[in-house]
């Protein structure tokens, strides 16, 4: 399958964009998603909180968001399988707390928001389980290894 992965943030973090692009493209590919584009969007607390706020009904920053679309391109009948935002600051204070880099933070951002994208939820502990199992799956396709909250004692 063909994916595209587009970035759109602040230029200081445009040096991410290949590793966001790829763990963006490694969700696609490994759940056998149809052709398709995403776009991941690097924003600050005050603008996903904004978003929280609107879309969710949660007045607080979080550390990403997903809008699924789902349409299709007539010319090259490729789906938009929608956007992912991710607030770079809370990425900053949780890597820290993980004890791994900023990259590897938003990669993980980016590959739990694209499986949002692709309907997996986390409210029940079954769904949990399974999106926890997919994000280690493919972060371990990427070669990163982290310790996923769930897996902290």
């Amino acid at each position: 399958m063909s994916y595209q992965a587009h970035l759109h943030c602040d230029p200081q973090y445009k040096h991410m964009s290949a590793s966001l692009a790829a763990a963006a493209t490694a969700t696609l590919t490994y759940e056998q998603a149809v052709a398709g584009e995403v776009t991941i969007v690097l924003t600050d607390n005050r603008q996903i909180q904004d978003l929280n706020r609107r879309f969710a009904g949660r007045d607080l920053p979080t550390d990403v968001l997903s809008f699924a679309d789902g349409s299709r391109d007539n010319k090259t009948g490729n789906t938009y399988f929608g956007d992912v935002v991710i607030s770079v600051p809370m990425a900053k204070v949780q890597a820290e707390e993980a004890g791994h880099s900023l990259e590897v933070e938003l990669s993980l951002l980016t590959v739990h928001g694209v499986l949002h994208l692709l309907g997996y939820d986390h409210a029940h502990l079954e769904d949990h389980e399974q999106m926890w199992i997919a994000q280690s799956s493919i972060l371990g396709n990427l070669g990163i290894k982290i310790t996923l909250p769930r897996e902290r004692v």
